[in-house]
């Protein structure tokens, strides 16, 4: 019993230097500006003041903002995981000429900065006439490679998946697609729980490529609407954008305690074996 308090004691202390910058991200939305940054800082506001949440939403269409990135981060996680589980799917159960060369360029995807391929990716969606739109943010997430740790994740999962399986689908009947969608999609949930959460969380906090894509104030996703909570200076507004920044920090959270499971899960099975 002793060793148990004194193992929460110091998982307590150990947790102060996460939790509290939250702590006081959403106590201090609730204070006044000349409150924000007191020293000694204070845990609770001395006087609760609700008008940055109204002024949020009165300053820019924060929420037409809000639902641009929900919906962008919701298509963008169950294409990743669709296009990721059908390829490592077939990384790790087809034998084919060149799969491991192949695989390893895909990885290369991994090395390569967004940076890099913004300024191609600009003239290509240019030309298509897509620039201003929601379509880049879409699909270079999916079919570019932001998907490729995705697919690695769901590749290394696949692999520790016994041979006995397979071969007692074809027994059964089953061809290749339907052996993936019935047997191997089912048991990879927790790999599916990891890659869900890492695309989730990659799409909502996107902020190059909205910037360099979308003119719009209507457009905006979350990331590029908190830079715009300026006064007539151009200095930050606190008080409000912690406000915002509170706001958007609600779905992240809400998706990690629903998946937290087959998110250790997932790294745990493709971390240790494959």
């Amino acid at each position: 019993m002793n060793r148990k308090v004194v193992v929460y004691g110091l998982l307590s202390v150990l947790c102060i230097p996460f939790v509290f910058p939250t702590w006081w991200m959403v106590t201090s939305s609730f204070k006044p500006t000349s409150e924000i940054f007191a020293y000694p800082p204070k845990l609770l506001p001395s006087h609760w003041q609700f008008g940055a949440y109204r002024e949020v939403f009165e300053l820019q269409p924060f929420a037409q903002q809000y639902w641009n990135s929900l919906y962008i981060a919701a298509i963008v996680t169950v294409g990743t995981m669709a296009v990721a589980s059908l390829s490592g799917w077939a990384f790790a159960r087809i034998r084919f000429p060149g799969q491991n060369v192949l695989f390893v360029v895909v990885l290369t995807g991994l090395l390569i900065p967004s940076e890099v391929t913004i300024v191609p990716l600009f003239q290509l969606f240019n030309r298509a006439g897509l620039i201003d739109t929601h379509w880049p943010l879409i699909l270079v997430p999916i079919l570019g490679a932001p998907s490729v740790l995705a697919t690695f994740i769901m590749r290394q999962y696949f692999v520790t998946l016994p041979k006995e399986l397979e071969e007692a689908a074809r027994v059964d009947g089953l061809g290749r697609f339907a052996t993936f969608w019935r047997i191997g999609l089912p048991l990879a949930r927790p790999a599916l729980g990891a890659v869900g959460i890492f695309t989730f969380l990659s799409s909502w906090n996107l902020f190059l490529e909205p910037v360099v894509y979308l003119s719009t104030k209507e457009r905006f996703t979350l990331p590029q609407a908190l830079t715009q909570y300026v006064d007539a200076y151009g200095g930050p507004m606190w008080d409000v954008q912690l406000a915002a920044a509170s706001l958007t920090a609600l779905p992240v959270l809400v998706v990690f305690v629903i998946a937290q499971r087959q998110f250790v899960e997932g790294l745990a099975h493709t971390g240790l074996k494959g």
